[in-house]
């Protein structure tokens, strides 16, 4: 008899299935071959509800485009050429698909976006209004992740999940955040408004409203109540705060020798660091 370990379940319905069906990835047959539809189910007023958002979106996305690319001139350039416009448009249809409940079709439409544009969009996604990609080649959203209103992601930015069970397994951006290039999120965790996260940052942990995150992982950096401003493309001001805490340590240091006057102290510093405004330079 099969040890109990050897079997796996179904990611979507929980069906027991034997150790075979894990080349299926971890779905039985029948959900691997589902492609129902119930018209039924579909709410008609919140169809032309929705309909009507993509359109109220599609003037906030690309009003978002002209607010925050300085390159942005004409209508029909951002239209044809920015791909992170095309990747957000084609996602919001897949999303009314994937609202719909309609097999199939919302993901094909998102791979055709990937293959456009280099941008994977989950149409499971929740975004917000105003919400802009810069040049975004590498951007990847996953299937749960939420995103506010008035966010920027730039080239190379993932959210990403961190499990395999089917429940929240992405972030979550609040409003007016910006996350520099190469910046990974990772897991349910929470940015909350008005967050700047840095360049190549790696963020694991949440992250409360009103602050800058840098570095791998990702640590805060004060902003000391400041609100940042409603267009913020800033996503290169990287404050180290490895150099601060050595620069607050040195410090400390000379402070410490002062209350020992017996101890010999060399005249002159055999290294000599100088440290910028945040941190950064020696």
């Amino acid at each position: 008899m099969m040890e109990t370990d050897d079997f796996v379940r179904c990611l979507s319905c929980g069906k027991k299935m034997d150790i075979k069906s894990k080349i299926n990835h971890g779905q039985c047959m029948e959900c691997t071959l589902k492609l129902d539809f119930k018209m039924e189910e579909l709410h008609y007023d919140a169809i032309n509800q929705y309909l009507q958002g993509i359109l109220d979106f599609f003037v906030s996305d690309v009003n978002a485009a002209f607010n925050k690319d300085p390159a942005a001139s004409t209508l029909i350039e951002v239209l044809t050429s920015y791909p992170g416009i095309k990747a957000v448009l084609l996602y919001r249809i897949a999303h009314f698909f994937w609202k719909l409940g309609v097999p199939y079709i919302p993901r094909y439409i998102s791979d055709i976006a990937r293959q456009l544009t280099a941008i994977e969009i989950h149409p499971g996604a929740e975004i917000g209004n105003e919400f802009f990609i810069d040049h975004g080649a590498g951007v990847v959203i996953g299937e749960t992740a939420e995103i506010g209103n008035n966010v920027t992601l730039y080239a190379g930015v993932v959210l990403g999940g961190t499990k395999l069970e089917q429940k929240k397994r992405h972030p979550t951006l609040g409003d007016n955040v910006v996350v520099g290039t190469g910046a990974k999120i990772l897991g349910p965790i929470t940015i909350g408004d008005n967050v700047r996260v840095g360049a190549n940052s790696v963020v694991v942990n949440d992250v409360p409203p009103h602050c800058v995150v840098v570095g791998v992982p990702a640590k805060i950096v004060s902003k000391k109540g400041e609100k940042i401003e409603k267009i913020d493309l800033r996503h290169g001001d990287l404050p180290d705060p490895i150099s601060i805490a050595i620069s607050q340590l040195d410090v400390r240091i000379k402070e410490l020798e002062n209350q020992f006057p017996e101890i010999k102290k060399n005249k002159d510093d055999d290294i000599e660091i100088f440290y910028g405004e945040y941190g950064s330079g020696i």
